[in-house]
């Protein structure tokens, strides 16, 4: 394999606000050799999430931010090419971090095999994978929603939250979604079983939402942040569970929105509601993994559990396919096809 290349997409430069197509620069080097104990992999899908935004910042966060002029980082679908570990033989199909490129080598103990009999491949970075165990975890751990509730979902039609309220209605609470458009809206209700699913882009939207939750809200899953906050914020009755996954309308900002400041009341309605909230990252509840991605596949075999993925061909494409996550443009699971 030394004589061949390993196309790679890296950092540039931090960017400010809203990422640009200048902030990547797709590299060409050599495919790397595993040394013992390591795995040398075949990149067939790659997974665009949210969190890497925060990656591309300097500052201080759950993990080290990427370098400038390193690979971008990203959870990856592959197919080994080169064993120096036990574990694995060529050909097998794994689920790892091999970031923004066509080849990486890791440790055979970090990767995970993919059972292609079990469901597509491309599921391991979706609702088989990080997405779908956060929205297990997240829920269950935090959210603890119970019968008859009522659990509001922001991005519910977004990876992570389409599984949130799709879980919630296995457990017996009624769901209601929040997406951004009405086509959005529509599959969440349609496909995905919600009872109701409101549009934050409608000029109508703190009404409706006032409509579908005339009972309140029991459950906030938060993955936007921002004006949906705002408009979810009153309507949180006593003793709610807020589970904080995202902050998504956040991550391009440079500056505090304009307007009043609103913590005074935030703080006197967590005083006197007795609001939890609780941020989180998905490894928090590392030892639950085999137990969330269990239940998934059960459920997805029993019809209970539905998904939609967004497939991008090309590693060329990640920038703008990533870009435009950021501004709520996939309809789906974001997954970009590297390889076949």
């Amino acid at each position: 394999m030394s004589n061949k290349i390993n196309r790679k997409i890296v950092l540039v430069k931090r960017p400010v606000g809203k990422p640009q197509i200048e902030n990547f620069r797709l590299d060409k080097t050599s495919i790397p050799v595993p040394e013992d104990g390591h795995v040398l992999c075949k990149t067939i899908f790659l997974s665009l999430d949210p969190y890497m935004r925060g990656r591309m910042n300097a500052g201080k966060s759950y993990a080290p931010p990427v370098e400038v002029d390193e690979v971008m980082c990203g959870g990856t679908v592959g197919q080994v090419i080169e064993s120096k570990y036990s574990g694995f033989s060529e050909g097998d199909f794994v689920v790892g971090y091999g970031g923004w490129q066509e080849f990486w080598v890791q440790q055979g103990k970090e990767l995970k095999k993919v059972d292609p009999q079990l469901a597509p491949i491309s599921t391991a970075t979706g609702v088989l994978g990080m997405p779908g165990v956060t929205a297990y975890t997240g829920l269950l751990n935090i959210g603890q929603p119970k019968k008859g509730e009522t659990v509001v979902v922001a991005a519910a039609s977004g990876a992570v939250g389409s599984v949130v309220g799709q879980i919630a209605r296995i457990k017996g609470a009624r769901a209601v979604g929040i997406a951004g458009s009405a086509e959005k809206c529509k599959y969440v209700k349609e496909e995905l079983g919600f009872d109701a699913c409101v549009n934050h882009n409608s000029p109508e939207f703190a009404e409706a939402l006032r409509t579908v939750c005339s009972e309140g809200i029991d459950v906030y899953f938060e993955n936007v942040g921002g004006k949906v906050f705002e408009t979810v914020s009153p309507l949180l009755n006593d003793f709610a569970r807020i589970p904080v996954c995202g902050i998504i309308s956040a991550y391009n900002a440079t500056e505090l929105p304009p307007g009043p400041n609103l913590t005074p009341l935030l703080m006197r309605d967590i005083l006197v509601k007795r609001l939890t909230f609780r941020g989180f990252i998905v490894w928090d509840y590392a030892t639950q993994e085999k137990e969330a991605l269990t239940e998934l596949a059960n459920w997805i075999k029993a019809g209970k559990l539905h998904y939609r993925e967004d497939i991008v061909d090309g590693l060329e494409n990640a920038p703008e396919a990533f870009i435009g996550l950021l501004e709520g443009k996939n309809f789906g699971k974001l997954v970009i096809r590297v390889s076949s």
